[in-house]
């Protein structure tokens, strides 16, 4: 008799259903990603009524273009620069999701508070130290969509992106119907959507926290515990990041060529539609780079950003700027989540979170420059000169990143 065939059936049946318990902790961790994706809805609902008006908002308190572009500056590098700080401690602690609690609950706060300003010091303050919550939240929590998504790593955060930006076109519509046919301030829309977001904290409490080993390494300025490709990578997006300034000069762009209250009607419904195309091709860029690589995606972004600028610097009709906000829409689908896929690839498991830290870090340190040099063009040479700039910058980003493509060793899917 044949003992041998009913151990390997046995053994058979155990692969199986070894298989379909790792399938559903799959699915499980992937709800991760879903979770995380509706709290960056109601988050982003709640900021996109503020943003495309803040640079109205502060214009009417009397801040300048030089101003406008210091806080556009400050915002990203005080978030981004506390993102690896916080992707550090995120991975030497093993926790992820108390961050992005601190993190959602901090910006809501300083909503509320950007909304009872009344001088442009103060507003400029609570809008700077809204990005506070960004920064706490934002690299464990890309951390924990990478965790949450292997194998789809692009998608997990193509559906993230897209998730935040449809959030982001129903919090713009939202803006633009409470100040065009309610006729609210600016000030009460901004504390509208500070209610708002605190619908961003209920689902975090849904999140299932990965078992992830503490790190005990120490944080290093240096960032010698990153690779050569992360590290060649990470300087690529810092000059990118260099003519990356602000959205609102887009929008304040859009402005000149509108009067009276079209004038900020009209800049918030490009607003929308640039949030739109963001929404829509944020997956199918995402899924793209799975597929074909994130380099080829990414070259792609840069190289229409370039082109978008030339656009805007030269833009003088409608028509041209329902175009290139459209196009500008689909740079952020093809270089925002790619980018981060990417330096979730390249970076070893255990230093995840405070790789996507150091990135988001050094593109912040870039920003402050950025935006203080884009307001400067902009309010003592021209308008057309800040995005003659960002294009030259994005040129020579494309030309550094074929220069070390080799290096970047990313597989098509991870």
């Amino acid at each position: 008799m044949n003992s041998t065939a009913p151990e390997a059936e046995t053994s058979s049946c155990r692969f199986a259903a070894n298989k379909v318990m790792e399938n559903n902790n799959q699915k499980k961790s992937f709800s991760n990603v879903i979770i995380l994706s509706i709290v960056s809805f109601f988050n982003d609902l709640s900021s996109e009524m503020i943003m495309p008006i803040l640079p109205m908002f502060l214009q009417s308190l009397g801040a300048s273009g030089q101003i406008i572009g210091l806080l556009g500056g400050l915002r990203d590098s005080l978030a981004n620069i506390l993102k690896v700080i916080c992707g550090y401690w995120s991975d030497k602690t093993g926790k992820r999701k108390i961050f992005v609690y601190l993190g959602y609950g901090t910006s809501t706060v300083f909503k509320l508070l950007l909304g009872f300003a009344k001088m442009w010091p103060s507003a400029l303050a609570f809008a700077s130290l809204e990005r506070v919550g960004k920064g706490l939240r934002t690299a464990p929590r890309d951390a924990l969509i990478a965790e949450s998504a292997q194998g789809k790593r692009g998608k997990g955060f193509g559906i993230h992106r897209s998730f935040d930006s449809v959030g982001a076109v129903l919090g713009s519509v939202i803006a633009f119907v409470l100040l065009w046919f309610a006729g609210l301030e600016l000030k009460t829309i901004i504390i509208i959507a500070a209610v708002f977001g605190l619908a961003a904290l209920i689902p975090i409490r849904f999140v299932k926290e990965n078992q992830t080993p503490k790190n005990n390494a120490k944080l290093k300025i240096s960032f010698s515990i990153l690779s050569k490709p992360l590290k060649l990578y990470i300087l690529v997006a810092g000059i990118f990041a260099l003519g990356n300034f602000s959205y609102m000069f887009f929008v304040m762009k859009a402005q000149h060529i509108f009067t009276e209250k079209a004038s900020i009607a009209a800049p918030v419904l490009l607003y929308v539609l640039f949030n739109i195309f963001y929404s829509v091709f944020a997956i199918p860029l995402g899924s793209l780079s799975d597929k074909i690589g994130r380099q080829p995606v990414i070259i792609s972004g840069f190289f229409l950003f370039a082109l978008v600028c030339l656009g805007f610097a030269y833009a003088d009709s409608t028509w041209m700027f329902v175009i290139l906000f459209s196009l500008y829409g689909v740079v952020l689908a093809a270089v925002d989540g790619t980018e981060k896929a990417l330096i979730s690839d390249l970076a070893a498991d255990n230093i995840k979170a405070t790789a996507l830290g150091t990135f988001h870090a050094v593109t912040g340190l870039a920003a402050l420059p950025a935006g203080i040099i884009a307001g400067f063009l902009w309010q003592n040479i021209s308008p057309q000169s800040t995005f003659i700039f960002a294009s030259i910058t994005s040129a020579v980003a494309i030309a550094c990143f074929l220069l070390f493509r080799k290096t970047f060793s990313s597989p098509k899917s991870l």
